[in-house]
């Protein structure tokens, strides 16, 4: 990664909203100052997209198979990819060391750039490293905040995911919680489990783990099932992911257990969830703007050497809460796959 002067860089520190904000500054300026000639030149123009020789990113996940929460990271980066002239070649795998090769591949193809999740930091460090020494810029996403800037990365977008869970904590001792169990579907996972660490720090009330095996949904609902059954004093479940919300939902059912559920992000079917009050809120850390941001952060760096951030601030994309008090307005977007 060409980083040759990075105190210059930090001085600079341009932001993509910066740049888009100019370019609508520009396109406004062409029909209100610049006669009828430059009103017609922008009339004509492909607007949002652009043309600018065609590069490659490879946008590597830990996504684990019938996990719908990377659909929308997807589909974000396929829509900046879209509007950036970028081939953009997904790939992804929930272990560590086969997600490593995913992005040595990426490496061997000599893509323009890579996007990557970190969910286990220490298995990607090598690799990651060979990416920079060959000259191709990489940007984190989703899971790394802790960790993007030991790694030298260009940039990341994410969010906070310790915060995520004080402010989850928080929102818990509003509700009238006294007992929950924060349930991790991937052991090792920093991310998550950062989570729930949050969360057991600022709830007042009493919080346990449980871990389930999220590749196997049958296994999740059964686990929780039997939790519940067990200990019939834990009065909500808090979950990691939409489906995992949706599947607890169930198991409080089956168990015939009056505990709510609470969640850590979206998807449209738990957003109608929210809605019919069978999920009681969730943070929503908007994944779409993290795969669109991340491809589009590329783009920028190749052809005009931005980075947000300046190298040493990530980009936050979350936390926001969604409640019955606004999921109507979400529910829109959730419909087309973009919150």
């Amino acid at each position: 990664m060409d980083r040759s002067s990075p105190s210059r860089s930090r001085r600079l520190a341009p932001v993509v909203a910066a740049a888009a904000a100019a370019a609508l500054t520009l396109a406004g300026c062409a029909s209100s100052h610049g006669g009828k000639k430059a009103e017609e030149a922008a009339q004509n123009a492909s607007a949002g997209k652009a043309d600018t020789p065609r590069m490659t990113v490879a946008l590597v996940t830990h996504q684990a198979p019938g996990d719908t929460f990377w659909d929308t990271v997807r589909k974000g980066a396929e829509a900046a990819a879209a509007k950036d002239n970028v081939k953009l070649v997904y790939s992804a795998d929930p272990n560590a060391g086969n997600q490593a090769n995913l992005v040595q591949n990426a490496i061997d193809q000599k893509v323009d750039g890579i996007a990557v999740t970190l969910a286990k930091p220490d298995a990607m460090k090598g690799v990651v490293g060979k990416a920079e020494q060959s000259g191709i810029p990489v940007v984190g996403l989703n899971s790394g905040l802790s960790d993007w800037k030991k790694l030298g990365m260009l940039e990341f977008f994410g969010q906070d995911e310790s915060v995520a869970g004080e402010a989850f904590g928080d929102k818990l001792n509003t509700t009238g919680a006294k007992k929950v169990v924060c349930v991790i579907q991937e052991q090792g996972n920093v991310g998550l489990t950062q989570r729930c660490d949050g969360v057991q720090k600022t709830f007042k009330g009493t919080t346990e783990t449980l871990y389930v095996n999220g590749t196997d949904m049958p296994s999740v609902k059964s686990t929780i099932t039997a939790k519940l059954k067990q200990d019939s004093s834990i009065d909500t479940v808090v979950t990691l992911g939409a489906p995992f919300a949706l599947t607890a939902v169930q198991s409080v059912s089956d168990a015939g257990s009056k505990a709510e559920v609470a969640t850590f992000d979206l998807n449209k079917d738990l957003v109608k969830a929210v809605q019919n009050g069978s999920i009681e809120f969730a943070v929503d850390q908007q994944p779409y703007l993290q795969g669109y941001l991340a491809v589009d952060a590329l783009w920028l760096y190749k052809n005009n050497g931005n980075y947000s951030g300046g190298g040493v601030q990530p980009v936050l994309t979350g936390p926001a809460f969604v409640d019955k008090s606004n999921v109507d307005k979400v529910a829109e977007f959730a419909a087309k796959g973009t919150r």
